[in-house]
């Protein structure tokens, strides 16, 4: 359509993706099943033309898009959606899985999600999910590898589901708590040892999780609100890739 030929004309294969993944949700849509979106760079990493359009994608079939699942970056985080309008109700939640690769500081992890099942009239929606981890120092000091769980994520941060409206509760508390934004910045790094995220850097990391667009500002004005958006984006710890 008209859209497809404007976008053509300005970032070349987006289109494609995009127009491919839209496509493929209107069987889903017409059939009233939900379906999850896996993918390897996180949507709020990616080029802002791109990430803005992915953004509207989870917007338009917010009903039907159940989970998205990403990793790329090595650490354990999430993006947040919202309502394009407000953005005020939280509509989706993209999960950021720890890896299995080994990198200079972190452990090997991976996760196990627990999903609502396949049956008639699943919502295919994540439930919980439990990290696992090799420990590294543990393992070099006895010569031998044993795989531990980490977290489970609702026991660990005392969350009733899983649900998007949950995770922006988490966000809230993450902002008002720093003893709490201590254990995820710990979680976040797969028991692994890190240099303390006070100040800057902490508002620089809740406002990536709070956006699932690149280049954003605007949900992040009142973390720090002495601080430009482009230096506090300064402040976001780089993806370990």
């Amino acid at each position: 359509g008209e859209e497809g030929r404007v976008g053509e004309g300005v970032v070349g294969g987006w289109v494609l993706t995009v127009s491919t993944a839209a496509a493929s949700a209107l069987p889903a849509v017409c059939l009233c099943r939900q379906v999850h979106i896996i993918g390897h760079i996180p949507p709020g990493l990616c080029m802002k033309v791109w990430s803005w359009n992915y953004y509207r994608i989870v917007n338009r079939y917010e009903g039907t898009i159940a989970a998205q699942f990403f990793g790329h970056t090595h650490v354990d985080e999430f993006e947040m959606f919202y309502d394009e309008e407000t953005l005020s109700r939280p509509l989706s939640v993209a999960f950021i899985a720890p890896s299995v690769t080994t990198y200079i500081g972190l452990n090997p992890g991976y996760r196990v999600y627990e999903v609502d099942g396949d049956y008639p009239g699943s919502s295919g929606l994540v439930l919980d999910h439990e990290t696992f981890i090799l420990n590294l120092t543990e393992a070099n000091g006895s010569g031998h590898a044993a795989w531990s769980s980490l977290y489970r994520l609702r026991q660990s941060y005392g969350m009733t589901t899983a649900f998007p409206a949950d995770f922006q509760q988490l966000l809230s508390r993450l902002y008002k708590d720093q003893r709490l934004f201590n254990r995820y910045w710990y979680l976040r790094h797969k028991g692994s040892a890190a240099l303390p995220c006070l100040t800057e850097c902490r508002a620089a990391v809740l406002c990536a999780l709070r956006s699932g667009r690149a280049e954003d500002p605007q949900l992040c004005r009142d973390l720090h609100p002495g601080l430009p958006y482009s230096q506090l984006h300064r402040h976001r710890p780089p993806p370990m890739c």
